[in-house]
């Protein structure tokens, strides 16, 4: 079915500018009639458009947008009303994981502290009807270990390989898309094949949870509140679809700033919803305070990999990274030095503009890293656009300089620390070379012939 509004057809990543994409939100009439009326109908119609996404509109085929249009609101208030009804053959268990870079952004806007925020966000969502609320740091701790694995076994092999390194980060959605849909193999073969933490949280949730709560993957609806609308393209891929179940990892995602729509939607306040503990996959446990990983803005991957990796390749106890900075402040660079030569060299790389830089390099032979961290948005995740907009659409910096005031705070925890990691490991995914790790944690990447076809939604 073709949109009305597909009417973009010139490849929008000529035009685009890191500093200048815009965010659009409405409010639509009520549904046409043709559906029963119920008290969600109205939050149901936020739009926003596509053209939000960091991967570029022409990225985008008919089918894709078709299958886009359900990660929205309305989705989402579709399964609470089922759940309503008397018909228990249809209704679904509602679990919502929000990612670590989501809480600081309702601590700001609300002046919480991140351990309340979370605590009031998940009592507003089980007051709309969810039964689970999660925490995907988690998901980021086995995304982070498996990446840091697979950059050593690189390191190892990188001269018998030709595209052994250098490694990519795999966690941002928009620069895969970009990668997958702009780029060639060539650079496609580089990226890190360990799932991001989004996807990996939906494999768990559908595999381990599910399996822990003797329930069919499908009979879960999953929604994933992330700070960036690149996530709900990455929550389509195939790859990440369970055809025995006909289910998907994660069935929706929703932005932070779509979480804010509907608390002014329905006139609630975090300040005034009841704190309620954040549940864990594991039994009945409760989550404790929050934690994160290293890095200011992100999950930090450059910098766990990188202090791992002088531990495993070098012997070498690095506590403390220093940054140097290149070009600008979302392009730098980190290296290892042992008896007077660089071993180790890695980068961040923060928006379109530095990551075509780094392309252009790559492909000159001129790359002398061994690891980049890649994120589509200037200054990282916690820069989504799904949170860090002006509600004219600009950059809100005052609100990015609270979030990262807030992040920073929260103390970190190392993956390797995590115990319950440890029992999925062994109890759940048979051990740490297992092909169930492989199948579960792991994906793969390469250059995707572009559709002719493209489009800019409303969803």
């Amino acid at each position: 079915m073709k949109c009305e509004n597909c009417t973009k057809k010139e490849c929008s990543k000529k035009q685009k500018n890191d500093d200048t994409q815009s965010t659009s939100v409405d409010a639509l009439s009520s549904n046409d009639g043709s559906e029963e009326k119920n008290e969600f109908d109205t939050l149901a119609n936020a739009k926003i458009l596509l053209s939000d996404c960091l991967a570029c509109d022409s990225c985008m085929t008919l089918e894709e947008g078709a299958r886009v249009f359900q990660q929205n609101q309305k989705e989402f208030f579709r399964i609470l009303n089922l759940n309503k009804k008397c018909d228990t053959s249809k209704h679904k268990v509602l679990a919502v994981s929000i990612c670590p870079q989501s809480l600081p952004y309702f601590a700001a806007k609300f002046n919480l502290s991140v351990n309340e925020a979370a605590k009031r966000l998940c009592g507003f969502l089980k007051s709309l009807g969810v039964h689970y609320v999660f925490d995907t740091t988690i998901a980021a701790d086995f995304s982070i270990l498996e990446s840091q694995r697979e950059f050593v076994q690189r390191y190892q092999r990188r001269n018998q390989e030709e595209h052994a390194l250098p490694m990519f980060a795999s966690a941002c959605p928009g620069w895969i898309r970009y990668a997958e849909r702009v780029l060639t193999n060539l650079v496609t073969s580089h990226i890190c094949t360990a799932k991001s933490p989004q996807q990996i949280m939906g494999s768990l949730v559908k595999g381990y949870f599910a399996t822990q709560q003797n329930l069919s993957p499908d009979k879960i609806f999953h929604v994933v509140v992330a700070p960036c609308y690149d996530k709900k393209l990455e929550a389509l891929r195939e790859d990440f679809y369970t055809a025995l179940y006909n289910s998907p990892e994660v069935d929706c995602v929703l932005t932070s700033g779509e979480i804010l729509q509907i608390m002014g939607q329905k006139n609630v306040s975090m300040k005034d919803v009841t704190e309620v503990a954040v549940d864990s996959l594991f039994d009945d446990l409760k989550e404790g305070d929050v934690v994160r990983h290293d890095g200011k803005r992100s999950d930090g991957y450059l910098e766990h990999i990188f202090k791992h990796a002088a531990k495993e390749l070098f012997g070498m106890d690095v506590k403390e990274i220093t940054y140097k900075a290149l070009k600008n402040k979302d392009f730098q660079e980190v290296t290892l030095e042992k008896d007077g030569e660089t071993v180790l060299r890695f980068a961040a790389a923060y928006g379109f503009r530095n990551i075509q830089n780094m392309v252009l390099k790559l492909k000159k032979g001129k790359f002398l890293y061994h690891f980049v961290e890649v994120l589509a948005c200037p200054g990282g995740c916690l820069n989504g656009k799904g949170q860090a907009q002006t509600e004219d659409g600009k950059p809100d910096r005052a609100l990015l300089a609270q979030m990262e005031e807030v992040y920073t705070a929260i103390p970190v925890r190392l993956p390797e620390t995590n115990l319950h990691i440890q029992k999925v490991y062994r109890d759940w995914l048979e051990g740490m070379d297992s092909k169930k790790v492989q199948d579960t944690l792991h994906t793969t990447y390469s250059a995707v012939n572009q559709s002719t076809s493209s489009l800019d939604i409303k969803w």
